[in-house]
């Protein structure tokens, strides 16, 4: 699919994510985000600041990369680094993945997390020590999500309003949160919410 930079002046809120993430919730592969938090932010908030949290808001993933992403990927997923890598590049980044929420659980037993594993591509270790240990006053969420394939692929060219440590962001795309291919189904998702549920439960 072709893309082209965009000139757009509608906007949708973005969270910053691993490239390779989004290459594996188009794969299929995942459908769980577990989320505290950038470095100078309070909280996490697990919609987009200034909008009512509710199963149907549409986001896209900003994708970012680090050579240290590699070491917290499971080996049988290591495949969607580089795919996740190309659309990470000094002046412009591509936004191919948009996402709403499907549900959002509170992780208050970590013991669970081992149940759900098949759920994401992250590593043991990645869990514990990038999420669980992270600014361990803070809750860790367990965000089940529906992922589209957004119609056409958006290059964006980098501004200095991107950086720091922060979670969301408003990036000049326009998307609905409904169009596109939709990666896994609705029965699917629904299990999928059950499952971390009844792992935290």
């Amino acid at each position: 699919m072709s893309a082209s930079v965009s000139t757009n002046t509608a906007t949708t809120p973005a969270l910053k994510e691993w490239g390779a993430i989004a290459a594996a919730l188009l794969d299929g592969r995942q459908t769980l985000l577990l989320r505290k938090g950038g470095i100078h932010e309070k909280r996490f908030e697990v919609s987009p600041p200034g909008t009512e949290q509710r199963a149907g808001q549409g986001f896209v993933l900003f994708p970012t990369v680090a050579h240290s992403h590699a070491e917290r990927v499971r080996p049988e997923h290591t495949g969607v680094l580089e795919v996740g890598a190309r659309d990470v590049r000094d002046e412009v980044f591509t936004v191919r993945c948009g996402l709403t929420l499907v549900e959002v659980i509170e992780v208050r037993r970590p013991e669970g997390l081992a149940a759900i594993e098949d759920l994401h591509i992250w590593t043991a270790e990645s869990v514990r020590t990038d999420r669980l240990e992270f600014r361990p006053r803070h809750p860790l969420r367990a965000m089940v999500v529906r992922a589209f394939e957004l119609p056409e692929p958006f290059i964006l060219r980098r501004r200095p309003e991107y950086g720091g440590c922060r979670s969301w962001l408003d990036l000049p795309v326009a998307w609905d949160g409904c169009t596109g291919r939709q990666v896994q189904t609705e029965e699917r998702l629904a299990g999928d919410a059950a499952r971390v549920r009844s792992a935290f439960a």
